[in-house]
């Protein structure tokens, strides 16, 4: 049986693979409704994380923040204190490294094993199991659960011990913010010199400089429609702070990525924290 906990955007679409590929699936999520596609699939519900972990032998987390995966995991209706000896937890939750070698060193005082394994990859990959694991921890934990993340992901990349794979996830999400950020402010600052928005957006599409993720947001710039989120402003400026918190913390600055965390922070303050953070376009355009 694998357990799954975080039925949101991309847990849901997870899950989903998993069942579809015909494994046995136990699902908790706070606001049990979201859960009801899975269960009308097949998926069993649980009434605790606890009760997820006693009955599951591989369990993943897809959690929003830092704060919920604590909640999840500690307490006595908690997946710690469910979980069987020797079973398995594969967090796949954007966290910070200190808090994944805590709950790695927390599992491991109650006889179970820990990953951590976060994706790159939105809304669109994980439903056509195309995500990027960026994995955290033993070898022989990753070689058990690699058939699973196989049916969810297209690329799984061992960095090393715990800690390792929500380390490479801020470095990916951090530069994430950043590609995004330029492309919307190069394309704001041609339309402010009189150039077209569609021409300029396909002229920078045919040089060196456009990443993937660029391709993916470019509906969303034409059309200027940034209330159906792939990826929320709320998300990358949480995963932004932590990489700035762990960057103090290894007394490394980021004097770029501040500055843009603090606007995208602007961006909330201006009630858009539920937007695909692509509105970025839509803050630095000459109104």
């Amino acid at each position: 049986m694998i357990g799954f906990i975080g039925i949101g955007i991309m847990g849901s679409r997870m899950a989903r693979r998993l069942l579809d590929a015909g494994h046995e699936l136990i699902v908790y999520n706070r606001t049990k409704s979201k859960t009801e596609p899975l269960i009308k699939k097949g998926a069993l519900l649980a009434g605790s994380p606890k009760e997820v972990g006693s009955q599951a032998d591989i369990v993943f987390t897809m959690l929003a923040n830092p704060q919920a995966v604590d909640a999840v995991a500690y307490g006595d209706n908690g997946l710690l204190a469910g979980m069987k000896q020797d079973a398995l937890w594969v967090d796949s939750s954007t966290i910070s490294p200190t808090q994944s070698v805590k709950l790695a060193d927390d599992a491991k005082n109650e006889g179970i094993h820990f990953l951590d394994a976060p994706v790159a990859g939105s809304t669109g990959p994980a439903e056509k199991g195309e995500l990027i694991f960026f994995v955290g921890g033993e070898s022989r934990d990753l070689e058990k659960v690699r058939p699973l993340l196989n049916i969810m992901g297209k690329e799984i990349h061992h960095k090393g011990a715990n800690g390792t794979g929500t380390a490479m996830k801020l470095v990916n999400n951090l530069m994430l913010g950043q590609t995004v950020a330029a492309f919307s402010e190069a394309v704001a600052f041609g339309e402010s010199l009189g150039l077209d928005k569609a021409g300029v957006i396909k002229s920078l599409f045919a040089g060196p400089t456009a990443a993937p993720i660029l391709h993916f947001k470019e509906s969303k710039m034409m059309n200027e429609d940034f209330e159906n989120a792939d990826f929320k402003v709320n998300s990358i400026y949480k995963d932004m702070e932590l990489a700035s918190e762990e960057a103090y913390k290894h007394g490394f600055a980021l004097p770029l990525s501040n500055t843009l965390k603090a606007m995208y922070g602007l961006c909330q303050q201006q009630g858009k924290g539920e937007y695909d953070f692509a509105t970025i376009y839509d803050f630095l355009k000459k109104k």
